[in-house]
């Protein structure tokens, strides 16, 4: 059996905002973990609050990977976050690097996201409109919850405001402060691939006219959703994945910023329908061949 992808710490997975594990038979991180474990790693999707603070997230977070250190008998873990999961990881690095040999952040808004700016400017919370905007986000976590059956926890908080200043520019500028890790000193540049003995990794995608809405994506109504919401964004305008900028995304060695894959084709959703030419499943499996070529 092959072992190319079997890294010497265990990969964890963790989602972004409203994840999950598995919904009744469908996974967040479709076709990537099989392709992983069959690669010989150890992967663990997990889960934290789907709609929360990237702080609350990052201590629950923190408790899993003392659990699957525990469980496992390894030293560290490799974490893989995408969206506001890359934020958590960071979060859990940054209090306890001693424990994470490596993050890799997946179209993470590692400087704020201008979609979550858009929503404070034009649906603020107390507000008619932006109460509706929250009302339907916590019915749409608790349906989600009802029907995740990866995750056998106590019922996690759901913290609607938190969660949305969290990927605001602002928040984000607030956590970076916190926890400047691998962040680049200029915008659009790399930042530091190592730090605390922590290895920092990142890849986003963009929108592509004549690829990411094409192919299988054309059945795909995420990526519909996804070009509705790049109109949002004024910065980076043209360079997003219709939930994060380009250049937004970047932290530690920049594996790559310009992948033909939207903010939910980076992770294989939905059900592998993605762009023309695009392989999200690759990145992730040479992404374990580079972790383990660096020992870890």
């Amino acid at each position: 059996m092959p072992q190319e992808q079997a890294t010497r710490y265990p990969i964890v997975l963790v989602p972004g905002l409203m994840g999950f594990v598995k919904l009744v038979i469908y996974p967040y991180w479709f076709g990537i973990v099989p392709a992983l474990r069959r690669g010989g790693a150890q992967v663990i999707p997990v889960m934290v609050s789907a709609v929360n603070s990237t702080e609350i997230r990052g201590e629950q977070l923190l408790a899993r990977v003392e659990e699957i250190l525990a469980q496992t008998g390894a030293a560290k873990v490799n974490l893989i976050g995408h969206s506001q999961g890359a934020l958590t990881i960071r979060y859990v690095a940054g209090v306890r690097p001693d424990l994470v040999a490596s993050v890799t952040s997946i179209a993470g808004p590692n400087h704020g996201s201008e979609l979550a700016d858009y929503f404070e400017e034009h649906y603020p919370p107390h507000t008619m409109k932006g109460r509706a905007v929250n009302a339907a986000i916590r019915l749409t976590t608790l349906i989600t919850s009802l029907l995740d059956t990866g995750y056998r926890g106590s019922r996690l908080p759901v913290d609607v405001n938190a969660a949305h200043h969290s990927l605001t520019t602002s928040g984000v500028a607030r956590f970076n402060r916190l926890f400047p890790q691998g962040l680049p000193e200029h915008w659009g540049a790399e930042g530091d691939e190592e730090v605390n003995g922590v290895r920092y990794y990142s890849w986003s995608g963009t929108l592509q006219s004549g690829r990411t809405n094409r192919g299988k994506n054309l059945f795909d109504t995420s990526n519909l959703t996804c070009r509705i919401f790049a109109r949002t964004f004024t910065k980076e305008r043209g360079q997003s994945d219709g939930m994060v900028g380009r250049f937004s995304s970047h932290l530690g060695k920049v594996i790559g910023d310009d992948y033909p894959l939207d903010h939910f084709d980076i992770v294989n959703q939905h059900f592998g329908l993605v762009g023309k030419g695009a392989d999200p499943v690759g990145l992730f499996l040479e992404h374990a061949v580079r972790l383990k070529a660096a020992g870890l």
